[in-house]
């Protein structure tokens, strides 16, 4: 389990495996970041408290800003904004979120609603205010079209006046903190017109001043998040006035100079949706962040059982502790797992940034992020475990990110409520055709057949679901949803399966023969033989496996795992972690012993009683 890369063919390997995880263009998209990352304001600090960790968030913020041509060509490139989340979610978790929220969903959100230039964003390009958004209140998170901060027109000041009517519309979890200097923010809020409610869309307020609220403004900081410190509050307005330009509008609404309001859209929740366009590409980035911090812990956890040696069969024998199937065996499942949730995330960004079959395209990021980020937590729970209590500490890295995927779990739409949104709109699509051979099993060897199996599993899941609905009473919206809820999730999350097997698949064929193509496709065939064997009894009622395939799958999978398992170091080395990175968490290197040796022990200095009693 020490496998080491040391010939050009080896190198060309890694290089090959590189570019299925980051893209073919992985030096231009990820290059910037992973030098970024490297520097030294990005290295692991000396232990801080909290409000001077949260300093350094944003003191990073600027470092990162200046070291950017444009911030303006960052909030409009999805692949950047991607790539940005992926590197710097393992490095500073709170970073990531505020330059999440300050360069795609307000800066972005300013882009995409200001065509004509007429804003000026030198102030938010130059961070000498940091920008924000506040949609989810306290009573609204899911349910963000329902929100009840208004902003209601007044024709005689030509501006809007924002104000929250109860506790249940306080904005929550923005970070509106004094932290970081000067903020504005872009507010979702109900406009009324003339007493009408056209839908909420998105309002450019300033908020606070160097350390302190502006008037009308009340901002209070919720309780301390596990994980890596954000300063997020709560927010409310008092009749807070801000001018017509305020508004983030275009052709889904405007109000004119006559004061009168206008939309090429009757539908108000639309209008919203075209408010918060943003979102989806947040859903993006945070499926990138869940597997940059997924890829860095099992990094971390290869290296470390690598060079953790405990007791072996012969008192006198020492091994590594990951030579045992106990321990390579759940990691080798992970590298597997993780390199279907990069291919999956490559293959959504993909098609939603061409724009083809618009719809499609969203419902593929919001499956893939759930599905992503549930993944990434199963993952980096598992490395931390086989890091035992080493990776509890904070100095080795892994706890905050055990924290900081829950995190990425809720934001952009709660993982569960975009998949429910999914199953709901799957339900009514066309079935989706047979996967695999309706004559009957057909070879495990073959990966095809395999793909064409998880196929087969997502349309058994949602033809159970389109059979509970059937039979439950009409008239009664909720109570049908409820009846299939349960298999059609299950159909979403064998949707995702069956897209990262594809995904895999298509990665394989463009390798050329050698051992890149040899270590992805071992992959290829783990990943899927590990879903297929969880859903056997179903594959085997339907007649798409046979007893004796079924019987086989748990040694076939063994196999794999003793295969892929010999070659993780080198798997490890293809996710191209900058070694800055891994040297910043100690058990990551073979001294890790080092970051706990006291200097004054005296094993040091050479003092120290004796070890047999009575003797000095």
């Amino acid at each position: 389990m020490t496998a080491t890369i040391d010939s050009p063919s080896a190198e060309r390997s890694t290089e090959l495996l590189t570019g299925v995880l980051l893209g073919g263009n992985h030096r231009r998209e990820h290059g910037f970041w992973q030098r970024l990352i490297s520097t030294q304001p990005f290295r692991r600090p000396d232990h801080r408290t909290t409000e001077e960790r949260l300093a350094l968030t944003y003191e990073r913020l600027r470092v990162l800003n200046d070291c950017l041509d444009s911030g303006a060509r960052l909030a409009a490139d999805p692949r950047a904004l991607a790539a940005l989340h992926e590197w710097l979610g393992p490095v500073d978790p709170a970073l990531t979120t505020v330059a999440g929220i300050h360069y795609n969903l307000f800066l972005g959100s300013l882009l995409d609603h200001g065509g004509d230039g007429h804003r000026d964003l030198s102030d938010f390009l130059r961070l000498r205010r940091i920008g924000t958004f506040l949609c989810t209140e306290v009573a609204h998170g899911n349910d963000a079209a329902a929100v009840e901060t208004t902003a209601e027109y007044d024709r005689e000041r030509d501006g809007f006046v924002l104000r929250t009517p109860h506790a249940g519309a306080q904005k929550f979890m923005p970070n509106t903190g004094p932290a970081g200097g000067p903020k504005t923010g872009l507010v979702a809020a109900r406009l009324l017109v003339d007493g009408a409610d056209q839908g909420v869309f998105l309002f450019l307020v300033p908020l606070t001043d160097e350390g302190q609220p502006l008037p009308g403004v009340h901002i209070r900081r919720l309780p301390t998040r596990t994980g890596s410190p954000v300063d997020h509050c709560l927010t409310s307005f008092d009749r807070v006035f801000v001018g017509r330009a305020a508004l983030l509008d275009g052709d889904h609404g405007r109000v004119g100079a006559d004061g009168e309001f206008s939309s090429a859209v009757d539908n108000r929740r639309r209008r919203f949706l075209a408010s918060i366009g943003r979102v989806t590409s947040g859903k993006i980035s945070m499926a990138a962040c869940a597997v940059g911090c997924a890829r860095a812990t099992l990094a971390v956890a290869v290296r470390y059982g690598g060079h953790r040696y405990i007791s072996g069969p012969r008192g006198s024998l020492r091994v590594p502790v990951i030579a045992h199937r106990s321990h390579h065996g759940p990691l080798a499942a992970a590298m597997a797992t993780v390199f279907a949730m990069s291919l999956l995330h490559r293959r959504a960004l993909d098609r939603w940034e061409r724009g083809e079959r618009r719809e499609e395209a969203e419902r593929l990021v919001a499956v893939a992020k759930g599905w992503i980020t549930w993944q990434a937590r199963s993952v980096i729970v598992e490395c931390r475990e086989r890091c035992g209590a080493q990776a509890l500490l904070e100095h080795n890295g892994m706890s905050e990110l055990v924290t900081g995927v829950e995190g990425a779990i809720t934001a952009e739409g709660d993982n569960l409520a975009i998949h429910a949104k999914a199953a709901a709109e799957m339900l009514f699509a066309a079935a989706p055709a047979a996967g695999a051979s309706s004559s009957g099993p057909g070879d495990l060897d073959d990966p095809g057949f395999l793909g064409g199996l998880l196929a087969e599993l997502e349309r058994i899941w949602f033809v159970r679901a389109r059979e509970r609905m059937g039979l439950a009473p009409h008239g009664d919206p909720l109570g049908r949803w409820n009846a299939a809820a349960g298999p059609a999730l299950r159909g979403v999350e064998a949707h995702a399966q069956r897209q990262a097997a594809e995904a895999y698949a298509e990665a394989v064929a463009v390798l050329p023969e050698g051992p890149a193509r040899d270590r992805l496709g071992e992959l290829e065939r783990l990943f899927a033989l590990d879903r297929i064997a969880r859903n056997s009894g179903d594959l085997l009622a339907a007649g798409l496996l046979s007893a004796d395939q079924v019987n086989s799958l748990p040694d076939r999978v063994e196999r794999l795992i003793t295969t892929v398992a010999a070659h993780l170091p080198d798997l490890v080395d293809s996710f191209a972690l900058p070694a800055e990175l891994l040297a910043d968490w100690p058990i990551a290197g073979a001294d890790y012993v080092a970051a706990y040796d006291d200097p004054g022990a005296f094993w040091q200095t050479g003092g120290g009683r004796d070890t047999v009693r009575g003797k000095r």
